[in-house]
């Protein structure tokens, strides 16, 4: 985990009152070792990896703690289904192309996107402190083949897909 993002983690615990915990420091080392999306379960299942006694309850506090301290983004994908985005500090331009066959999120950045939403903005009179769009589509491998090695990939996984809309 940078530097930073533990200097700010602590700083956020200390400020609410809480203590740092080994179970807490863990748990953000898990989730900071990669720089991808994730569900709270799938985050669950790789810190138990790490060490066996940690609730599922620490880690849904934890994530709701890291949410709060504004070192994670929560990304509602729709149906009940959140991701987490640890990839986004840096970037405060950050979106997310969704396919809505198998759930993969691709990331993007676009200047034309900055730049529309920079004038929009302003002309409304406001400042853009971060902007995030999630854009929906449907895997386009699945469309033009009839299949997407994504969506094996996730049904083989478990994953529970979205609804068909």
């Amino acid at each position: 985990m940078e530097a930073a993002i533990k200097e700010r983690l602590d700083d956020f615990i200390r400020r609410k009152g809480l203590r740092r915990t080994v179970q807490r420091d863990q748990i953000a080392e898990v989730v900071f070792s990669r720089d991808e999306h994730f569900t709270a379960e799938e985050l669950f299942d790789r810190v138990r990896k790490v060490d066996g006694e940690t609730s599922r309850a620490t880690v849904y506090r934890t994530l709701s703690l890291l949410v709060e301290a504004d070192l994670l983004r929560q990304i509602d994908l729709g149906e009940n289904q959140v991701t987490y985005d640890p990839n986004f500090l840096d970037k405060p331009s950050h979106n997310h192309l969704v396919c809505i066959d198998c759930s993969k999120i691709i990331e993007f950045e676009d200047g034309n996107v900055d730049i529309q939403t920079d004038c929009v903005t302003r002309r409304l009179g406001f400042r853009t402190v971060r902007q995030s769009i999630k854009i929906e589509a449907s895997c386009e491998q699945l469309r033009l083949n009839g299949r997407c090695p994504n969506l094996i990939a996730t049904r083989l996984s478990g994953k529970r897909l979205r609804k068909k809309r």
